[in-house]
């Protein structure tokens, strides 16, 4: 990501806390840097994220970074196929010593929810967490309970073709600000893991890994201030409109983008331009966040599943041909 430098100091603030969330985990995340961009990203613009590789990749690990330099109440959930719903919304239980009912809210109630190996649950568990996302606030017994303004899901799964996992429900999916993919580190990087852990490195132990705090939950809204400042053309309206609404009706692709799709893609583009140092969207904006925004939210033809199409190849056609604004 190329950072520019402009006259708005709101807008270099937040590049700067943009360059020290990034260095913060270069401590412990070596290399994936595009990984590490695009769950800042989501950070930034308030997103609930899904990260999926194979095991072993640090995906638990890059969340609980996170979550490490930024302020608030953290929680972490491990989904297993006996989770059950009331482990995390919670539930309400009798109080012999009132003679009533007590509400035990479960870990959801917090500003970072880590919900590790999301789909080794069935969907019934994984729902819990649906109007969480959507709405903030959980209903316990008909009565809701809001949660903190600041309130992100990051969820890790594993590639659904492995055993024991779960398909996540179509809703849930599109819950999700991004899907980021994190694939094998290259040999350079794993090297550097490798001498990381010489040094003394413990991934159980973040506090002794040198990560300081960067931002507090109340950071947040000031942030997401900054990027509504930001001008976006009606091209790139039209830009985001037309890309969205070609998952819809492309060869391959049974279902495309929901109108939700369109407003993360737009979200997404408006931080991607602060943080190029810029108040204006630019086409280039759209393009780069357009993939991990979009790729979970298509469902694929049963042929193109069967020919090993994946929702990459198709959305990078779209975007070949979707004309371009200038």
């Amino acid at each position: 990501m190329n950072l520019e430098k402009t006259e708005n100091p709101e807008i270099n603030d937040v590049v700067n806390i943009y360059n020290s969330l990034k260095k913060e985990l270069a401590k412990v995340i070596i290399g994936q840097e595009a990984v590490i961009d695009n769950i800042i990203v989501s950070l930034l613009a308030g997103g609930h994220v899904l990260i999926e590789g194979i095991p072993g990749l640090g995906k638990s690990l890059l969340a609980s970074s996170l979550s490490h330099i930024v302020g608030g109440d953290y929680k972490r959930i491990q989904f297993t196929p006996d989770l059950m719903p009331s482990d995390i919304i919670g539930t309400t239980v009798y109080n012999s010593e009132l003679n009533a009912f007590s509400v035990k809210k479960g870990p959801v109630f917090c500003n970072i929810l880590l919900a590790d190996e999301i789909n080794r649950a069935p969907a019934k568990t994984q729902s819990a967490l649906l109007q969480a996302m959507q709405e903030k606030c959980v209903t316990l017994d008909g009565t809701d309970y809001p949660l903190e303004d600041f309130f992100i899901c990051i969820a890790t799964q594993n590639p659904v073709e492995m055993e024991g996992t779960y398909p996540l429900p179509e809703a849930q999916m599109d819950r999700f600000f991004m899907k980021i993919l994190i694939e094998y580190p290259s040999p350079e990087d794993e090297r550097g893991l490798l001498k990381n852990y010489r040094a003394g490195f413990n991934a159980a132990d973040l506090s002794g890994s040198g990560l300081n705090t960067i931002i507090q939950k109340q950071d947040i809204a000031r942030i997401k201030s900054v990027m509504n400042t930001v001008t976006v053309d009606d091209k790139i309206i039209d830009y985001i409109t037309d890309l969205v609404n070609a998952t819809r009706d492309y060869p391959g692709i049974d279902v495309g983008s929901s109108p939700r799709g369109s407003v993360d893609l737009f979200k997404a583009s408006r931080v991607m331009a602060v943080l190029a140092g810029r108040d204006f969207v630019i086409p280039d904006d759209v393009k780069e966040v357009a993939f991990p925004v979009l790729r979970h939210r298509m469902i694929l033809e049963v042929e193109a599943e069967i020919e090993s199409i994946s929702p990459d190849e198709l959305l990078g056609n779209i975007i070949d041909k979707v004309e371009v604004p200038r």
